[in-house]
């Protein structure tokens, strides 16, 4: 009795694994497709990091509250450093807690391919899943962070009747700023982790650029401060808002605590074409890179 056979037009497969032929190419289907294990990743990198501690979740309060203090300290205390009339732990919760969902994000994703090379190398699944779980499960972090900062101003608020922190309509982009910081931490992190498999220094370089960052960004000053100060004939103000995370830190700080003034439309669009532009450079480079990192790292 003869065999039945099928013809290749016949075979149908539910996963096609091939290599990319452009280096520009995300295909979102198959990201859609592995939602589920985008969430498993989203949940052991939740667990993971404080399974084993004692104050685990609380570490979200206690590190930017300690941030603040310190900040106090130094440069409302020593340095004498102005806060727009807003109550300083306000102002400086307000920074404290967008910037550390920025650097986090950056700093985890730029070591994708290095830390999870032995799943890399068993497993197939869109590389790109990994370091979108990472910004995912970094918004517990901001949700508890941001949750801190509302129960200190509706302290504040009802608590200090000089407080001058009020909220603007502006507060109605918080969403929008979210995905701005989001969008640029993974642009960049897609960028250093795909450098990293050939040069490990790299990491010891960003650790150090993020510091340095964090002080051109106006976290512990307000930019008001800048004033009519000027760098090589072109003002400091505009400098600042050359830094694509500025505009965002500035834009929340006004719409939360009214303080300084809008940085305006034109620095929010340039940090939105900062970041799309910036998303096509690192999904260019990972696409390049994820073919044979294996052989580097």
């Amino acid at each position: 009795m003869a065999e039945a056979t099928t013809s290749p037009q016949e075979e149908k497969w539910d996963i096609v694994i091939k290599p990319k032929d452009k280096l520009f190419s995300v295909d979102f289907k198959e990201l859609w497709d592995y939602r589920d294990l985008c969430s498993l990743f989203v949940k052991r990198n939740i667990i993971t990091q404080y399974k084993q501690t004692i104050l685990g979740p609380a570490w979200f309060v206690i590190q930017p509250a300690l941030t603040v203090i310190m900040y106090m300290i130094v440069f409302g205390g020593i340095a004498g450093i102005p806060t727009d009339g807003v109550p300083r732990p306000l102002f400086y919760l307000a920074g404290t807690c967008m910037w550390n969902y920025f650097a986090e994000c950056l700093t985890k994703t730029s070591n994708t391919f290095v830390a999870n090379a032995g799943i890399f190398g068993k497993v197939f699944f869109p590389r790109l899943v990994m370091p979108i779980a990472t910004v995912t499960s970094n918004l517990l972090r901001l949700a508890i962070q941001f949750g801190f900062f509302v129960v200190v101003y509706i302290v504040y608020t009802f608590v200090d009747p000089t407080c001058t922190a009020h909220l603007t309509w502006y507060v109605l982009l918080f969403p929008v700023l979210i995905v701005l910081l989001a969008g640029l931490a993974l642009g960049f992190g897609t960028i250093f982790s795909s450098l990293t498999t050939k040069y490990r220094d790299l990491q010891v370089l960003l650790s150090f650029l993020v510091q340095l960052w964090m002080y051109a960004t106006p976290i512990v000053y307000p930019l008001s401060q800048t004033g009519s100060m000027r760098f090589m004939g072109v003002p400091v103000h505009t400098f600042m808002c050359l830094n694509p995370v500025t505009p965002i830190i500035e834009t929340f700080k006004y719409g939360f605590l009214g303080c300084g003034s809008f940085v305006g439309w034109r620095w929010l669009i340039y940090s939105f074409v900062f970041m799309c532009l910036l998303l096509s450079v690192g999904i260019v480079v990972f696409n390049k890179v994820q073919k044979s990192f294996m052989d580097t790292v």
